[in-house]
């Protein structure tokens, strides 16, 4: 089977993609091929300097398409809620989103609203923005949701009484397998959600392997990894990408490399890890995440 590359991606013509993120790295890459097949593209991130100077790169290789800022602080909800909120008062719908920003073992620390870094920027912030711009997603036809998850994902485990490690004690790399797992979690939660709902919205996700990005600049063990090991970042983006744009994505496909551990190759479907298989725990987190980001549930569960 041939390997699937951007060249494979369709025409994007007249759809509007969003991608946290997007300033740097995977996102910045995804970015950059979505506008090149003609999209209106939105990078959500925080840094307007570092925003305006991905613009300038994007618009230079990739005059097709149209590129903007939307200001977007995923570790500060009321941020996040500003960004839904101009969103919906400029479209009338969003086709793509693509949620790709996070952070990697960072030192410990707590977003504005007193969660766990890792988990309020990787999780948190990414399911009250989904839950927000719902409503555009569903004006669209076939729109796509994509988490950006990991590997982490199978060692991830979900603590709902120490989320924050409070009683734990902040352990990173446990942090980041829980937010991770939580990405896939709230994919398989939203995505049985919409189907009940009658929704046309395809939820689905995503992992990059192994690839060079800032993303591992908190982590002494990634940087030094070989340098063979790690794939360039445009190649991270290409799961994503067949994710949010191959034509027969269904809900819960999951896309990674198809080399060895899934650690670097060209994008394929991979099984979705059994530990984000679990109705139960899904809903628990889906239960949880709305009362800690105080949101109503858009998608109230049907009796069956």
């Amino acid at each position: 089977m041939a390997r699937w590359t951007a060249d494979a991606m369709a025409d994007q013509a007249g759809r509007l993609a969003l991608v946290t993120g997007a300033n740097t790295g995977i996102g910045y890459e995804a970015a950059l091929q979505l506008a090149r097949k003609g999209a209106q593209v939105l990078l959500g991130c925080r840094d307007e300097q570092r925003a305006k100077q991905a613009i300038e790169r994007i618009q230079a290789e990739a005059p097709r398409g149209s590129v903007e800022w939307l200001p977007l602080d995923l570790a500060d909800l009321a941020s996040v809620a500003a960004a839904a909120a101009q969103l919906r008062a400029a479209h009338q719908q969003l086709d793509l989103l693509i949620c790709n920003a996070g952070v990697m073992v960072p030192p410990a620390g707590r977003t504005v609203d007193g969660f766990e870094l890792q988990f309020g920027i990787n999780h948190l912030g990414h399911f009250a923005l989904v839950l927000q711009v719902l409503p555009l997603l569903q004006a669209a036809t076939a729109a796509r949701v994509v988490a950006v998850s990991s590997g982490a994902a199978l060692f991830g485990r979900m603590v709902f009484d120490d989320l924050n490690f409070e009683r734990r004690g902040y352990q990173p790399w446990a942090a980041y397998g829980q937010s991770k797992l939580a990405n896939l979690l709230f994919i398989e939660a939203l995505a049985r959600r919409l189907k009940r709902a009658g929704s046309s919205v395809v939820a689905c996700a995503a992992h990059p392997g192994v690839t060079a990005t800032e993303l591992q600049r908190h982590s002494p063990n990634m940087q030094n990894m070989p340098a063979w090991l790690a794939m360039p970042a445009p190649q991270g983006a290409l799961p994503s990408l067949r994710a949010a744009t191959d034509p027969g994505v269904e809900p819960l496909d999951y896309f990674g490399p198809d080399g060895l551990l899934q650690m670097r190759g060209y994008p394929k479907r991979v099984p979705w890890p059994s530990g984000a298989k679990q109705q139960a725990i899904a809903d628990q987190l889906w239960e949880q995440s709305l009362r800690s980001c105080d949101l109503a549930d858009p998608l109230v569960m049907a009796t069956p």
